[in-house]
């Protein structure tokens, strides 16, 4: 992306990895106007039990500046507008993003809002951004993984860095969800890219 979104789509699949949801939404919301939040149906129990927010409440506790709003979708709202082709959001991130939910969008299988909203931005050739949270991974995996490669979606695992030395659990964590800022062409504050002091 040339210029940061102002509106943004953020999915969630069941996968292990909830923090980085959470933390990416902590991140985008202050710079981006406009998000959807799309949760899968296992996804709630996930965060429930891996962030002890209640009722898998992701954006519980989440303050929202002036003029800014995010919009939560059910998971089988096909009313949704980044359901269709013809109402513009400009990227769109599924984080953690589970490697059934790749198959199935590997082969443009529309089975939930998730699915549909990244065959939309696939097809309308905007950016997507897939983030696996999983090892080892079979050879299914990977074609899928390439397959979407091919078809124009950015995938980014969540592979964390350790050349600035994080202290924390959240600090390595930081160092993915900077990685999908960046390709958002947002920077978080404090924020350290290579040979670069935090800013």
């Amino acid at each position: 992306m040339n210029t940061p979104p102002h509106r943004l789509v953020i999915a969630v699949s069941g996968a292990s990895g909830s923090r980085y949801a959470r933390l990416l939404l902590e991140h985008a919301i202050p710079f981006v106007p406009e998000i959807g939040l799309v949760v899968s149906r296992v996804a709630p129990q996930v965060i429930a039990q891996e962030l002890d927010l209640p009722e898998g409440d992701l954006l519980a506790g989440l303050a929202l500046p002036e003029g800014h709003r995010v919009t939560r979708h059910a998971i089988d709202d096909y009313r949704a507008p980044f359901a269709s082709g013809s109402n513009v959001y400009d990227a769109m991130v599924v984080v953690p993003c589970s490697q059934g939910l790749i198959g199935r969008m590997a082969h443009g299988i529309s089975d939930c809002l998730i699915s549909r909203a990244a065959d939309v931005f696939l097809k309308e050739r905007r950016p997507l951004i897939l983030v696996p949270r999983e090892m080892p991974m079979s050879t299914l995996h990977l074609r899928n993984q390439l397959t979407l490669a091919e078809a124009g979606a950015l995938i980014l695992p969540a592979c964390p860095n350790f050349y600035h030395r994080p202290q924390t659990v959240e600090e390595v964590m930081l160092t993915v969800v900077d990685r999908i800022l960046s390709h958002l062409n947002l920077r978080r504050p404090g924020s350290r890219r290579w040979s670069e002091e935090a800013r």
